[in-house]
Formats: C-alpha cells, structure tokens, sequence
C-alpha cells in the first residue's frame, strides 16, 4: 500500500526545472528541424530547376552560340546582338542612375534639413522602391518614347532602366553612409575641414564598400528585367548591333522570352542556354559586389 501510494506521488520540486529545461529542448530542436527543413525545400527545388535548365542547354553552349545572331534557323541561333544590347544597356543605366543615385543619398544624408519636404521626399522614395517594374515600363514609354520623342530606342531604355534603379541605389547609398560614425566627422571638422573636404575624404571612402555593393546588387536585378523594355518596345529579333543611343535593341531577357513563346523544342533548348549564360552574368556581378566590398573594407581597416 505504502509503494503504490509514493509510485503516484507527484515529482519533487527539484526534478521540475530538470522537466521544464527538456521540454524547452525538444521545442528548440523541432523549431530548428522546421527551419532547416523550410530552407532545404527551396533549395533543393532550386537545385532540380538548374540541373534541368544545365540539361537542356549543354548541347548549345558554345562560343558559336555567343557569337552568333538571332536566326529562324534554331541550330545557327545565337545571342549576339542580345548579348551586346544588355552590355549597352547596363553601361547607360550605371551612367545615369549612379551619379543622381548617389548624390541624391548624399544630399539628403548630409546637408538636407528635417522639414515636410524632405519627410516626403523620403517617403516617395522608399514607396517608389517597392513598385512593380512595369510601371517603370509605362512611365518611360509615356515619358521618354512619346513626350521626348526617343522613340523605341537604346536611349530610352536606359532611362526607363534608370529610373528603375534610382530608388535601391539612393536607398543603398544612405545606409552606407550612415554606417560611418559620426565622431569622425567631428574629428574632420576639429581639424579645420570644410563639409565638401570632410565628405570627400573621410565619409565618402568609409561608405563606398557598402554604396559600390549596392550599386553592383541593382545592376545584378536589372540585367534580368524584361517587363520595362518590352512596355517601352524592345525589339524579339535583332539582327545586328546597335551603332547609336537612338537605335533599336534587344537584350538577353527578351530573347530568352522570344525563344520560350516559340512551339519548337529546339528554340526552347536555345533558351535553356540563354538562361545559363545570364546566370552567369548574375553571378559575376554579385561575386564582383562581394570581391570589391571585402578588398575595400581591408583597405580602409
């Protein structure tokens, strides 16, 4: 009797906390388990999708393919004139959206006064981030196509592009800055320097790691945009390069996109191969962005 009345006796006060510690455990093990298992998913999803693309591009990965023009003909296709409208293409986009980009940052960062004005023009540029690229689109083919009269050109591709990219770099460019403490800027200004000689010398080489890896990331998205350059009107078959600002182009994007609305297999494998070579290009600039922002912060450490 004794026996079966201390068996249902309740546990003592010191083996609950040793209860409590397991339970907390086990919760911790199987929230980790569901967040390995939520990353894994998507990876290995990922990985399916690359090994099938790698699969049906293989065959026409060749240097014939990159030099090579769009033709009819699926076997003598290539991404040539793709290949250098997207080299145009991101050369006058960095041209235009870095200087106003960074400047922007710089001024709002630096000398703008907290004010009504300024409140809304950060909130317009933080809204402005978040907008689908097709409006982007709409408002270039009505700004630049129609009201400026650039028609369906290179220029005007690489400022709806801009315009794109404006918002993330101002936005990447201001959080680089603010990344420098502010006690070196009151030591710049102890030792008897002007804001410009401050900024120049002190703010601007500690903040570039961060505004050049932001720049280098927006570059990376925009290579891959296709909805903005087809608003506007880029052309799906280009057969020769680009000579002028004011001549009709393609780019990568709207190739691959020409070849995968086609009923052959052959043109799909053509844009299997078109998606390997701009994930490549991705790749560099991200591995570029990366390069550049661990060289710089070495140098300035």
């Amino acid at each position: 009797m004794s026996l079966g009345i201390a068996s249902s006796a309740p546990p003592s006060p010191r083996s609950q906390p040793a209860l409590r510690e397991g339970t907390g455990l086990s919760g911790e093990r199987a929230f980790q388990a569901l967040c390995l298992l939520a990353m894994m998913i998507p990876l290995l999803l990922l990985a399916v999708l690359l090994v099938d693309v790698v699969h049906d591009a293989w065959p026409r990965l060749t240097w014939t393919f990159l030099t090579s023009y769009p033709s009819r003909v699926p076997a003598q296709a290539g991404i040539l004139s793709a290949l250098v409208g997207s080299a145009y293409m991101m050369v006058l986009t960095a041209l235009m959206a870095i200087p106003l980009g960074v400047g922007a940052a710089v001024y709002l960062e630096e000398y703008a006064t907290p004010s009504r004005l300024t409140y809304l023009i950060e909130l317009n540029i933080s809204n402005l981030a978040g907008v689908p690229s097709i409006i982007y689109g709409l408002l270039g083919l009505e700004l630049f196509v129609r009201v400026m009269e650039w028609g369906r050109s290179l220029l005007a591709g690489a400022a709806t592009m801009a315009l794109l990219l404006l918002p993330m770099v101002i936005m990447a460019s201001r959080e680089a800055l603010r990344t420098v403490p502010h006690p070196l800027r009151e030591a710049g200004y102890a030792l008897g320097a002007d804001r410009w000689q401050m900024l120049r010398r002190v703010v601007l080489p500690m903040s570039l790691p961060g505004i050049l890896t932001g720049i280098i990331l927006s570059l990376a998205r925009a290579i891959g945009e296709t909805a903005p350059l087809i608003t506007i009107g880029a052309l799906t078959y280009v057969a020769f390069l680009p000579d002028s600002l004011m001549s009709p182009f393609t780019v990568l994007p709207i190739q691959i996109f020409n070849w995968v609305s086609r009923p052959q297999v052959a043109f799909h494998h053509n844009a299997a191969a078109g998606i390997v070579v701009l994930l490549v290009l991705m790749l560099l600039l991200n591995g570029a962005a990366i390069w550049l922002r661990v060289k710089l912060q070495r140098r300035i450490v």
